[in-house]
């Protein structure tokens, strides 16, 4: 019978005990995150989910943004008959449509998802907040297309402008959808409750409303003024532009060029009051 020396003992004891106080050491260590997805994928995988998610809910919704577009130029067309002032009503209801879209409707939805603690899902995703203002904002702003289009083209023959340059509708959607739709958002994500960021999504569509859609000329100049603040302002009169017979392109493209800088600024806006909305 062979005896076990007391010091081999000793050591095993000591070397087990090491092992399982290292193995307790790394248990109690946390897990490595996983590292946080660019924002081209992000920005993609959002825009999918949020055009998915909308695309039942409101497409009824881009259907009465269309027809109130399509009424008010109606009523419009006894009051005025042609020239500027046509081509002023005919360019503010289909850009009406993207306000409808992009700044009311998203107000909605981040204020509802602010008052029902949807920021926190979002906030745990390790997703950059910038991929989702501009996702949400990219897909809402994409149900106003066919509403938009239907909107200038009846107008067109409402009043007998000429349709040859309405392609400038593939940039006019885009940049005052991205204006009004980051507008829309910082609108949802300030307002203190769902109530109120309702309240001032249907204030901003009303402005749009009456500052786009009345022509210029027959506003009050304090009024014409603040014409100048609203983002869709600048949409409104690079399509109205277009309907001239000898278009100023360059007048087009300082349009256009204003309401993209309008954009980059509103949607950055937008993104600090989802970081400020979502740590709270």
């Amino acid at each position: 019978m062979s005896i076990v020396p007391v010091q081999t003992v000793s050591e095993r004891t000591r070397r087990t005990e090491a092992e399982r106080e290292q193995s307790m050491e790394a248990a109690a260590e946390p897990a490595p995150l996983a590292p946080r997805a660019r924002l081209l994928p992000s920005l993609a995988a959002v825009y999918r989910a949020q055009l998915s998610r909308a695309r039942v809910a409101r497409i009824p919704l881009l259907f009465v943004a269309t027809f109130q577009s399509v009424g008010i130029m109606v009523l419009m067309r006894g009051v005025v008959d042609g020239g500027a002032e046509a081509r002023a009503v005919v360019a503010g209801s289909s850009v009406l449509v993207v306000a409808f879209v992009a700044l009311n409707l998203l107000a909605q939805y981040f204020g509802q998802l602010r008052g029902s603690g949807g920021l926190d899902h979002y906030a745990t995703l390790p997703v950059p907040p910038a991929a989702v203002v501009l996702g949400a904002a990219g897909a809402y702003a994409s149900f106003t297309v066919p509403g938009t289009v239907v909107t200038a083209v009846t107008g067109s023959l409402l009043f007998g402008l000429p349709m040859t340059h309405l392609w400038v509708l593939v940039a006019v959607v885009p940049l005052c959808g991205a204006a009004l739709s980051g507008l829309g958002a910082a609108l949802g994500l300030l307002a203190p409750r769902p109530e109120i960021a309702t309240l001032l999504g249907q204030l901003g569509m009303s402005a749009a409303l009456l500052l786009g859609v009345l022509p210029p000329g027959r506003l009050p100049e304090p009024i014409a003024y603040i014409r100048d603040l609203m983002p869709s302002t600048y949409g409104v009169e690079a399509l109205a532009h277009t309907f001239d017979a000898g278009p100023d392109w360059v007048t087009v493209a300082l349009h256009l060029g204003v309401c993209a800088l309008v954009g980059v600024l509103s949607l950055t806006v937008a993104t600090w009051a989802y970081r400020r909305a979502a740590v709270r």
